[in-house]
């Protein structure tokens, strides 16, 4: 069951959803860059935030929505010292938005702060530091090798493929850095993305180790939550916890086993159909397969935590009943859990 401190939490995160739009008008401080991200202040930005709310009342929505179009440095340092820390703000992209916030609020739980989802300078001043959250990545042979090319959206034309790879060495760096592709190529704009240059890449630090012995996916926040011994907070992700039309399960259940790689069974009569596909398909293994690169099993059948093709749309389009990560995220839970850990859906 929920603690008190997570229930008391959920109530101030729905509660701070409703003036979200304060902090999302706020304009970016500077053209992004890997030197603006490296020397951008969380706490500088916090401060303008706090003027937000005059400029929402004399500016029109369009006007908003002209200024606001980069990604910001400040956020994007603050969405990389998050991932450090273990709160995943999903896709590392430089933009406001919910799954940064479920992040802060991770961290305000993780961390005894007052958890409101809200940028404080009592966060800036636990969570910001000197030193680089940009740093360089020398391109390979193996990255380009394990490159495959356009994969199709049909679910047939996938069943006759042998492996779903990444289609670019640019998609395969944006997610083994948590990146949002348009940021990478962002940061990089002279870049072939071929073999032998150097590229800048954002510094997520090593995966979150411990052993987790409780899991909470809460559907109101849409965030899973990995707990370890003495009820620690060890790691927080934002999720797609089904969808209205299939909604996930209630209750409690428990993990069976987690599957690096897997391939997918498409049966129309089980889950959904998809275009039109009617019979049973056999979808490859591979990153940008239907569950992505792991597939934590539950108790419940057919239903499991995963991961996707596409982290930028993690809370933004709905599942089939499963719990949906970004790979990233799906692998490093996958390595911190044995089988019996208990998955409680809130």
């Amino acid at each position: 069951m929920p603690s008190l401190t997570t229930r008391a939490a959920q109530a101030a995160f729905v509660a701070f959803l409703s003036i979200f739009a304060v902090s999302e008008a706020l304009a970016q401080s500077m053209p992004i860059s890997a030197a603006a991200i490296n020397t951008a202040s969380v706490t500088d930005y916090i401060v303008a935030a706090a003027l937000a709310p005059a400029v929402v009342q004399v500016a029109s929505t369009e006007a908003l929505q002209r200024e606001r179009v980069s990604a910001d440095p400040a956020l994007a340092r603050l969405q990389i010292l998050l991932d450090r820390a273990g709160a995943s703000p999903g896709v590392i992209d430089g933009f406001d938005g919910d799954n940064l916030h479920k992040a802060v609020l991770a961290y305000q739980m993780m961390n005894s702060l007052p958890a409101d989802g809200n940028l404080t300078l009592a966060l800036a001043a636990r969570l910001d530091a000197p030193g680089d959250a940009i740093g360089v990545y020398t391109i390979t042979a193996e990255d380009a090798a394990v490159v495959g090319g356009p994969i199709p959206t049909d679910y047939a034309e996938k069943a006759a493929m042998d492996y779903l790879g990444y289609e670019s060495v640019a998609e395969l760096l944006a997610e083994r850095f948590h990146m949002d592709i348009g940021l990478l190529a962002a940061l990089n704009p002279s870049s072939a993305f071929e073999v032998g240059e150097i590229v800048n890449v954002a510094m997520t630090g090593t995966s979150r180790q411990g052993v987790v012995t409780w899991i909470e996916a809460d559907k109101t926040l849409r965030q899973v939550r990995v707990y370890g011994v003495n009820g620690v907070l060890l790691a927080a992700y934002p999720a797609t916890i089904g969808s209205e039309d299939n909604p996930s399960p209630t209750g409690t259940y428990a993990v069976e086993r987690a599957t690096k790689l897997p391939g997918y069974t498409y049966n129309p009569k089980i889950n959904f159909q998809q275009g039109e596909n009617a019979d049973v398909l056999a979808i490859p293994p591979g990153p940008n397969g239907p569950v992505g690169s792991m597939w934590i099993a539950l108790s419940k059948p057919s239903f499991g935590i995963h991961g996707t093709p596409e982290p930028s749309m993690i809370d933004k389009t709905g599942s089939h009943g499963c719990i949906r990560l970004t790979n990233w995220d799906a692998e490093e839970l996958a390595a911190m859990v044995t089988p019996g850990v208990t998955v409680d859906f809130l």
